[in-house]
């Protein structure tokens, strides 16, 4: 924290939060209440894009497929915090270097985790 930075400095992120929190909770509690509430049995049949509905739509995944997912998103969030480092790069001199290699090298360490577990091997 700066200086120069005060508490009332926050105090418009603090409102706009409030705002767009408020907003939501008024908004869902208000379709709620107000919306209809008719149940037809047409309405509650599965509608696939006006295809046909056929078969069982529980048809289990194969666990690789989650798995792939998350670890997809898991490296892709890691990837986002490389972004403020790359736009700071000469105001952070030798440490930020320091620590963006530290930073990878824990990234490229999980990935050798996930590899030498053989996660993303498709086959059995």
């Amino acid at each position: 924290m700066n200086s120069t930075d005060i508490p009332s400095d926050f105090f418009p992120i603090a409102i706009m939060f409030l705002v767009a929190a408020g907003f939501v909770v008024v908004t869902m509690t208000a379709t709620h209440f107000l919306g209809p509430k008719r149940k037809t049995k047409t309405k509650m049949e599965t509608f696939e894009c006006g295809i046909e509905v056929k078969g069982n739509a529980r048809i289990p995944f194969s666990i690789k497929y989650f798995l792939v997912a998350i670890l997809f998103v898991l490296f892709d969030v890691e990837v986002i915090f490389m972004y403020p480092w790359a736009v700071n790069f000469k105001s952070l001199g030798l440490t930020g270097i320091i620590e963006m290699f530290s930073f990878v090298a824990l990234l490229l360490v999980g990935f050798y985790y996930i590899i030498s577990k053989k996660a993303l091997k498709w086959e059995d």
